[in-house]
């Protein structure tokens, strides 16, 4: 039980309720079971069976997986907090974190909101009305527009004054939500338009502004933590600009490119931001730093704790989640500016369920193998486990892995190792991606931009050609011992022997959507592979469980497989983690594809159908609006034509595959 003495009185909390889901989850619960406080966990019907649900002293159903039924639905969440007599309401990010209507409804409730003061929150809650604050409090921002009047005619007058390249952004929230880069007039209704609608599904309010883009740009923040007191301080800055989609991917800390002088300076601009709007509790002031002129200008105050605050946490030896709880208590903060000091290096990578050659898409499904060595330095932040499910409904956020260095250098060959060495079977993820990302020269000495990953994502493909071969032979041989273990006749004679023992047994397989025919013979002590018309001698070492150790050529190679069905899910520290298919000996019928059809092309949600059913349409024109995993995506035509047939309405869930419209 924790007590403190504020106001003459005091304030206790005994049970936190955690109004968030996954790894979030998980990491507020394990501060609550140190301050000796009971979790109680909420879950949705997809997360039924996640980590985070057993993790909890307490776990309470509030509804279906649509967070608007569940994560997001105040009444639910007030009224578990009231059956559960909850102190406090921890929010996390996201979700209920920065809504103003739900930090006053706590406050009315008299359940202990653990994040700022509505009245904080609602100070930054309008970009435009935040950018406005902070010039009266001579904080530096960037050249832009965010007024009231949002007609077309007064965006298109104002983007001219400005100049082009404009960025688009929604005045409420974050997360890249709303946010457009238009480089001409051309393209600027269409995505004016294509910016509110997703404002409004995202933050129910299509408020827009318009700022100078800076193509140079790198995106600095500051973690502030603020007292019910007077008392703010800053735990130095998260460089965060390895970003995709607008939203961050790796960040690291300290940033490779401040000096002391910059630093102190915009620390200091932090905390008059934060002072600004009477800050409590955690917080972050976010920069824009254009690194050709060195200027900064202020981007926006985030009003909750952040995904990325483990890395301040690794430099800085600080629990943040206990400080937050501590400070909703009435703690004061005891610790002054000058004995913060930052320790090393921390660098956190995002881990994604996502196609990153398929423009990020999102994928989900389940993940059938988690495990990672355990190296000094690491943390690892995760819900996920063996058979944990990757739902439409939610952030495609795996994990987050972060390290700690005595240096850049040192933290940097740790996460190489990890990102190594990770398996993560079941689905498609950005592991790779990461991975090279870490190995560039250019990240490496530091030299990179928020459009980094854009500008080299063709060059951030590892070449795998020959370990794919490796990883053909080594299914056909997982599969060969398995179907060995289950024979009961003729346990005398090799699996796969016929009677022409000159004959090769024949195979076909795919992976990366790339067919590989392949034939062996079993020669009583090893295999002759011959895989693209090459020639392999492979014997097998060692087998158990799912670890595969198989010599060929001389050379030893170690594999992690999982079987379903005619799916083999395997992991080799240079092939990353893969799916090998079995393909059929015989040839099968292919599923009839209709003339002239639109399929979804991942699981989704249909937010607008821009047509109807007689429509004549050209090439190139949007025919629906598709959501997955919180990213809008369009249906674009690829002939001109009529529309004939529209099988789904707005609001509806589909599958991946599953026919959307149909055009003449």
């Amino acid at each position: 039980m924790a007590y403190l003495e504020c106001n003459m009185r005091k304030i206790k909390i005994n049970s936190i309720l955690i109004a968030n889901r996954g790894e979030i989850a998980s990491r507020i619960i394990r501060t609550c079971s140190k301050m000796g406080i009971r979790s109680i966990a909420v879950y949705s019907d997809s997360d039924k069976h996640s980590r985070f649900v057993s993790q909890a002293d307490i776990s309470y159903y509030i509804g279906e997986s649509n967070p608007e039924d569940s994560y997001l639905n105040q009444d639910i969440i007030i009224r578990a907090a009231r059956e559960l007599k909850a102190d406090a309401i921890h929010p996390g990010y996201g979700f209920l974190s920065e809504n103003i209507e739900f930090a006053k409804r706590c406050k009315k409730e008299k359940i202990i909101f653990i994040g700022p003061s509505p009245e904080s929150i609602e100070a930054m809650a309008s970009k435009a009305n935040a950018k406005k604050l902070m010039a009266k409090n001579n904080v530096p921002i960037i050249p832009g527009y965010n007024n009231k009047d949002q007609s077309i005619k007064t965006f298109r007058n104002e983007a001219k004054k400005i100049g082009f390249p404009i960025l688009i952004k929604a005045s409420s929230g974050g997360g890249g939500k709303g946010m457009r880069i238009v480089n001409d007039l051309s393209e600027f209704d269409s995505s004016i338009d294509s910016a509110k609608r997703e404002a409004m599904k995202s933050f129910s309010d299509d408020h827009l502004i318009l700022e100078k883009y800076i193509s140079s740009a790198r995106h600095i923040e500051f973690q502030i933590m603020g007292d019910n007191f007077g008392n703010i301080i800053h735990l130095f800055e998260r460089e965060c600009s390895i970003q995709r989609r607008y939203q961050k991917v790796i960040e690291e800390s300290p940033s490779p490119v401040l000096d002391n002088k910059t630093r102190s300076l915009m620390a200091k601009v932090a905390i008059n931001a934060a002072k600004a709007i009477n800050y409590n509790n955690a917080g972050t002031v976010e920069f824009i730093f254009d690194e050709k002129t060195k200027d900064f200008y202020f981007l926006e105050v985030n009003t909750r704790l952040q995904v990325e605050h483990v890395v301040t946490e690794a430099i800085t030896n600080l629990d943040l989640v206990k400080m937050q709880i501590e400070i909703s208590m009435g703690v004061s903060i005891e610790l002054k500016q000058d004995d913060i000091i930052t320790n090393g290096y921390a660098i956190q990578c995002r881990l994604y369920a996502e196609n990153p050659k398929d423009n990020f898409s999102p994928q989900t499904g389940k993940i059938v193998k988690f495990l990672y060595p355990e190296i000094e330095g690491l943390r690892m932040e995760s819900s996920v486990e063996d058979n944990s499910m990757i739902s439409v409904y939610y952030d495609p956020m795996i994990a987050k892995i972060i390290v700690w260095g005595k240096n850049r250098d040192e933290a940097h060959s740790k996460m190489n190792y990890m990102l190594n060495n990770l398996v993560c079977l079941g689905v498609k993820t950005n592991q790779s991606l990461l991975l090279n990302i870490i190995n560039n020269k250019d990240f490496q000495d530091g030299k990179y931009d928020t459009h980094f990953i854009q500008n080299k994502l063709h060059i951030l493909e590892r070449v795998q050609d020959k370990i794919k071969i490796i990883a053909i032979i080594a299914s056909s041989i997982f599969s060969w011992c398995n179907r060995n273990k289950k024979r009961n006749l003729l346990r005398a004679l090799p699996s796969g022997w016929r009677n022409n023992f000159y004959d090769f047994e024949k195979e076909k397989y795919s992976i990366d959507d790339i067919e590989i025919d392949c034939k062996y013979r079993y020669l009583g002590k090893e295999f002759n592979y011959i895989v693209s018309n090459n020639s392999y001698n492979v014997s097998i070492v060692n087998l158990y469980n799912d670890t595969l150790l198989i010599e060929v050529d001389s050379i030893l190679y170690k594999f992690i497989i999982v079987k379903i069905n005619n799916d083999l899910y395997i992991h080799n520290e240079e092939l990353g983690n893969e799916k090998v298919v079995v393909e059929s000996k015989f040839p099968e019928k292919s599923k009839d594809k209709i003339i002239g059809g639109y399929e979804s092309p991942m699981p989704s949600q249909i937010i607008k159908i821009l047509v109807k059913v007689g429509d004549k349409i050209n090439e190139g024109d949007e025919l629906l609006i598709l959501s997955s995993m919180k990213m809008e995506s369009s249906i674009i035509a690829n002939k001109s034509g009529i529309v004939k047939d529209i099988f789904v309405k707005e609001g509806e869930n589909v599958e991946a595959g599953y026919l959307l419209l149909k055009v003449e």
